[in-house]
């Protein structure tokens, strides 16, 4: 994306004079929902004035609104990282971070984390050992005994919530059949979706009352875990409590699919047993495979959103689109509880 097509507030802030420390460079990294300048000291996350459906972030009271939900359910799992909600101001036609004048936008500041020590750097390189996946089990289990649930928690578990869930994730997904997921894929994961809920029901309910639906991180992928001092897992879900409020079995899935996705079904199995011993929670197993399946799903459908995102370049484009294809594939292949894992996508 060239620079002349980003939003006036987005060109300001690629300028190190913008910013309280003048940093020598600001590097700007794309999501869907979120523009990040990475200033080799800190990180400056600012929310796209978007309406994706499932998260409104329209209005700047909104996008305040969500900057400071991100910054106190993040403080759970990586507390020493979020440093605050800071305004980004205007002032005699100049757009500064930290300034007085006139607010135009929110941004959470954030320490910058080191790239070279993210569990996806790591698992490309080969640097990563059971024993560092079994920290994070340790951790995971720790924060899922202590984080919050309640009968408000417990009810975005019921059947119909799950059912919602899914039914969302494919209807969204409707228009990229043909595109980064085949009709016969498409189909074939619908079906086994719709089938196991309704042959389990039993087993969610369970789940319901014993307790498993929690607070959880929402998102936990490879490429939210940095190994520094203490293991920082971050990035967690918050504009929307109706994907952070689920068993904790769906969020074990998502980062065992992960794992699987860069073929280390090894440290994938790993991160699982060691969970289940420390938490005792050997139901789990029942739906791992359900959960990766539907963790999978919805990575293939954050990588197709991008491709209608006006603002990403299209060699980003290209590289969603395979992720995309890659995703769907890799969520096919747990409805038959397949050991062959797919190719990690590089």
């Amino acid at each position: 994306m060239t620079k002349n097509k980003l939003p006036p507030v987005v060109n300001a802030l690629l300028n190190p004079l913008a910013y309280p420390h003048k940093p020598r460079e600001v590097k700007l990294v794309q999501t869907q929902m979120s523009f990040l300048f990475l200033t080799g000291d800190y990180v400056y996350k600012v929310k796209k004035p978007v309406n994706l459906g499932y998260l409104d972030y329209t209005t700047l009271e909104k996008r305040g609104f969500f900057c400071h939900q991100e910054l106190e359910l993040n403080r759970r799992l990586c507390p020493d990282a979020y440093l605050d909600v800071i305004a980004i101001t205007e002032e005699k036609g100049e757009i500064h971070i930290e300034s007085e004048g006139n607010i135009i936008e929110y941004a959470v500041k954030m320490k910058q984390l080191p790239q070279n020590r993210m569990l996806d750097a790591l698992l490309l390189n080969g640097q990563v050992s059971q024993e560092m996946i079994a920290k994070v089990s340790d951790k995971l289990a720790s924060f899922h005994q202590k984080t919050a649930t309640n009968p408000e928690i417990a009810a975005f578990a019921n059947l119909n919530i799950i059912r919602q869930n899914c039914d969302e994730n494919f209807a969204q997904t409707e228009k990229y059949i043909g595109i980064s997921i085949t009709m016969e894929r498409y189909s074939q994961i619908k079906n086994y979706t719709c089938n196991f809920i309704h042959n389990n029901s039993s087993l969610f309910r369970r789940r319901v009352r014993e307790g498993k639906i929690k607070d959880c991180h929402g998102d936990l992928h490879a490429a939210h875990i940095c190994f520094i001092d203490d293991i920082c897992i971050y990035d967690c879900i918050e504009f929307n409590d109706r994907f952070r409020y689920c068993d904790v079995a769906s969020e074990v899935a998502f980062l065992a699919m992960d794992l699987d996705r860069y073929q280390r079904a090894d440290l994938s199995q790993h991160f699982v047993n060691t969970y289940v011993n420390l938490s005792q929670n050997n139901e789990l197993l029942k739906l791992l495979n359900f959960y990766k399946c539907y963790r999978a799903y919805i990575r293939g459908k954050v990588e197709s959103f991008k491709l209608d995102d006006r603002l990403i370049a299209d060699d980003e484009k290209a590289k969603a689109l395979e992720n995309a294809e890659r995703y769907f594939q890799l969520a096919e292949s747990y409805i038959s509880g397949e050991s062959e894992i797919q190719s990690a996508m590089l």
